[in-house]
């Protein structure tokens, strides 16, 4: 009987196996459809777009000669940050960080949004008398961001604030900034919000501060976005005046990003079908660390009920969706102890699991390699796709930057994406593609937009 359970377990593995594959071909024809999507949004066609492309519009993005002290702000949801560091030029390295991060209260968030702001400029009043500029007379531009769960968080708290992300021409957009703002001087601070805006555009603006050559940047934690620098002429639904600087960042909102080509599971499917949002933010759904933790719980719980892999009971914990979180997913994956030591001691801690074979672990093992390889991949492809649009791939150098829990604190995972657009585009290519971590850390491209637009006094 034991054997014969056995032979079931490794049977689910090998179809899992095989149902997650993503085979250069396949990751290929995945670029090529969100190149299609972005081609098609952007032609303002987006009934059948699932990208939605959000225009940013800039004066400029830096050139890497901004000096000075820089305030930036990064609004996480149920959480915000704020920063101050100095830029020095000359692409020098961003020097005298300092950050704070600041809970904001349940009565708080489920007040309006001038409320809320109206705290965060009361803390950030306290943080810049801490940390003063030394021009004190002169006003400053503060970068705003907002991370990507915060629609996710804002959403479930029974917050006033129901927005989503704002394109350059949102109205809605709009009047948060004249909100904010008017906190601001009620707080009595010399600054100034010119926009609100997803922090992986700020990670573009990062990016471009260190590098000329950086066209793109990526966000992979909780959740993930995408977003680059467009041709503006590209741009074929903007009708306001086009930027000096002939450039338009873009945030794509990849996570909502949908193919056939994708490689889905019966586990995928019932994550999607329990989701807040049933059939959107698949792309979201393969590759952010929201996900990745619970795709593994699924396939263990599938094992668990008809193999009896943890023995004869199905562990209680083990149906708890959630409960497996995707840095206990790291740990497992890349525990290289004797007989997966550490895999013992995570399904211990977090599902109660105890006495596990090493063959057991062993599988646990593999299931979170497959699940973190292919979310990896998948964000390779989505990297190429994205140089594809730009027709960078054969002619020019291009740099993008990841930033976010899953690149910085996921090794392998991180490595099956450098391998992923290494495999794609080959020896005689792979070069033009650089992908970096970052600079600055969580939320510091705050900091960049601030310094770029204050170097744009028209803006």
């Amino acid at each position: 009987r034991k054997e014969r359970q056995w032979r079931q377990t490794l049977c689910i593995l090998r179809k899992f196996a095989s149902e997650c594959a993503t085979p250069v071909p396949k990751l290929w024809q995945i670029a090529n459809d969100m190149v299609f999507d972005m081609h098609t949004s952007l032609n303002q066609n987006q009934t059948t777009a699932t990208l939605h492309m959000l225009v940013s519009y800039f004066a400029s993005l830096p050139t890497g000669n901004e000096e000075g002290l820089y305030y930036g702000l990064n609004l996480r949801g149920t959480n915000f940050l704020i920063l101050c560091a100095k830029l020095g030029g000359k692409n020098e390295p961003i020097s005298d960080l300092h950050r704070e991060e600041i809970s904001i209260p349940s009565n708080v968030m489920t007040h309006t949004s001038k409320e809320l702001f109206d705290y965060i400029a009361l803390e950030l009043a306290t943080f810049v008398a801490t940390h003063p500029d030394d021009d004190t007379g002169k006003e400053k531009k503060l970068g705003f961001t907002l991370s990507y769960p915060v629609e996710q968080a804002i959403a479930s708290s029974g917050s006033a604030i129901k927005w989503k992300k704002n394109s350059a021409d949102d109205p809605v957009g709009e009047e948060f900034v004249k909100d904010f703002n008017e906190a601001l001087e009620k707080h009595g601070l010399k600054m100034r919000v010119f926009a609100l805006v997803d922090d992986t555009i700020g990670n573009v603006a990062g990016g471009r501060y260190y590098n000329r050559e950086s066209v793109a940047a990526v966000t992979l934690g909780m959740g993930t976005n995408a977003a680059y620098v467009e041709p503006a002429q590209s741009v074929f639904r903007w009708h306001g005046p086009l930027p000096k600087s002939g450039e338009m960042v873009i945030s794509m909102e990849w996570g909502n990003f949908n193919s056939s080509h994708l490689p889905t599971t019966e586990f995928d499917a019932s994550v999607d079908i329990e989701s807040l949002n049933p059939g959107s933010r698949i792309f979201e759904k393969l590759v952010s660390g929201m996900y990745l933790g619970e795709i593994v719980r699924r396939v263990l719980l599938k094992m668990a009920q008809e193999t009896a892999i943890f023995g004869d009971n199905v562990p209680q914990k083990l149906m708890m969706p959630y409960l497996l979180r995707s840095p206990d997913m790291a740990s497992m994956h890349q525990d290289t102890s004797e007989d997966h030591e550490v895999v013992g001691e995570k399904l211990n801690d977090v599902f109660g699991i105890t006495n596990t074979t090493p063959m057991v672990r062993e599988v646990v093992a593999e299931i979170c390699d497959i699940v973190a390889e292919r979310g990896a991949r998948l964000a390779g492809a989505g990297i190429v796709g994205i140089m594809k649009k730009l027709g960078r791939i054969e002619t020019k150098r291009s740099v993008v930057t990841v930033e976010g829990g899953l690149y910085e604190h996921y090794r392998v995972f991180r490595n099956y994406l450098h391998s992923s657009v290494w495999e794609m585009l080959g020896n005689h290519l792979s070069d033009n593609v650089i992908v970096e971590h970052s600079h600055g850390g969580s939320g510091a491209g705050a900091l960049f937009l601030a310094a770029s637009q204050t170097q744009n006094p028209d803006t």
